[in-house]
């Protein structure tokens, strides 16, 4: 069975959900929005922290925290911002890492994105929506 998450993240008009949970499994994709629906401002580092506290947000209306990650996915636009977002990533996770990929884009649906992060994570049972 498939049990969205209820974050308090802003609605977004696309049809998606910001999470699901199926088989002990958490789905997320998260981008750099506040809580006005907008991209935040001032580069790289604020949009890396951004995303993930709407990860660990998210992580957190699951029930669980960023060592339940198995596995993060984070989509950038330019290479030269991997240093940053690893540096900041690290504030965020401890040992064991989860599994980790890094991967160049030309752009995000939001132009004015510079990263994505898809996440999976191992999460004991849905909370009731």
């Amino acid at each position: 069975m498939i049990h969205p998450v209820r974050t308090d993240l802003f609605a977004s008009k696309a049809p998606l959900e910001w999470a699901l949970v199926g088989n002990g499994i958490l789905f997320t994709a998260q981008i750099p929005i506040g809580a006005d629906g907008q991209v935040v401002e001032g580069g790289i580092e604020a949009q890396t922290r951004q995303t993930l506290d709407n990860l660990i947000h998210t992580l957190e209306k699951a029930g669980a925290g960023p060592e339940a990650l198995t596995q993060v996915l984070i989509y950038v636009t330019a290479r030269e911002d991997l240093a940053t977002v690893n540096r900041v990533y690290a504030e965020y996770v401890s040992e064991p890492y989860p599994n980790r990929a890094a991967i160049i884009v030309s752009g995000f649906a939001r132009e004015e994105m510079l990263v994505e992060m898809v996440a999976y994570a191992a999460v004991e049972a849905p909370l009731p929506a």
